[in-house]
């Protein structure tokens, strides 16, 4: 499997980890009425469940200029190193990205967030400017 495939794996997994902590953390502070209902008015989400929910929407933000560009690095065979540096960075950023937000650390959310950005960027270099690798 090529280096940008597993890249999309990863941001499947990523989607679901995310997905998950955000539900299980808003389950826990709303409770179980409140998620099995018809939730017509919004939740009162304690802080770590807040936090869950931005870092998924985060996450959703950026996963369509990471999918697109690996796409672009399957189908044109371009990207070489660059693909491969960019698809680390940006799964390991996003990986690092959930527990440094949940701790509530601004700085090191920050720091990880650019680092998972410049794997973006690695990706655009990589198939805007490599000739097929």
């Amino acid at each position: 499997m090529s280096m940008a495939l597993i890249g999309l794996v990863g941001l499947a997994v990523l989607v679901l980890v995310h997905v998950s902590v955000d539900s299980f953390l808003l389950k826990g502070s709303v409770g179980n009425a409140w998620t099995v209902g018809p939730r017509d008015t919004p939740p009162e989400a304690g802080p770590m469940a807040g936090r869950a929910h931005r870092a998924l929407w985060n996450l959703l933000e950026t996963a369509p200029a990471f999918l697109a560009l690996a796409l672009v690095a399957e189908l044109s065979g371009r990207g070489g190193a660059w693909t491969q540096w960019g698809v680390w960075l940006y799964l390991g950023g996003r990986a690092a990205y959930l527990p440094a937000y949940l701790s509530g650390l601004p700085w090191l959310r920050t720091v990880i967030w650019q680092v998972a950005t410049l794997g973006i960027v690695a990706l655009l270099v990589g198939v805007t400017f490599v000739t097929r690798s």
